[in-house]
């Protein structure tokens, strides 16, 4: 495995619909385990391909339990939560967002099985965030009001 570069505001790349995938790959079973890692190492809790640079509908999510997911649509949406988010692909800044407290999803896993994943509360701000990525959509689109720096102690404790 290998880490990524991830691609931050301003390119291009991040405002592109990804494309489904199709079948899986021994190139894109690799670049699974490279966004794991990549995800890990920069102390995020979702990270979806564009962010990577590659256009394909993939996510990978760990908000306590690792999930990949292929092709990923959002079945049902209710509640409502608003807190600060950030994004690996805008270090340093966060965000307020209101987004919906529960999130149903259907996607494949890593071996083209599909599954249901239903989140709440941080996993359904992390699955709503991640498929936005795949749809071209960064959360600073989302912000309500101005994106504020991430406090030191913060930021102190992801070095």
């Amino acid at each position: 495995m290998a880490l990524r570069t991830i691609r931050t505001l301003g390119d291009e790349i991040l405002t592109k619909k990804a494309k489904e995938v199709k079948t899986m790959t021994p190139h894109l079973r690799e670049m699974i385990g490279d966004m794991f890692e990549t995800m890990y190492e920069t102390d995020g809790v979702g990270l979806a391909a564009p962010q990577i640079g590659v256009l394909k509908r993939i996510v990978v999510i760990d908000c306590g339990e690792p999930y990949v997911l292929i092709n990923p649509v959002i079945l049902e949406k209710d509640g409502v939560q608003t807190g600060s988010e950030g994004c690996l692909s805008v270090p340093g800044k966060l965000g307020v967002v209101t987004r919906a407290k529960h999130c149903k999803v259907r996607a494949l896993n890593e071996n083209m099985e599909e599954y249901i994943i239903d989140g709440e509360d941080l996993l359904a701000r992390c699955l709503q965030h991640e498929i936005d990525h795949l749809d071209g959509i960064v959360f600073t689109e989302k912000v309500e009001g101005e994106l504020m720096d991430v406090p030191a102690d913060l930021e102190d404790e992801e070095a």
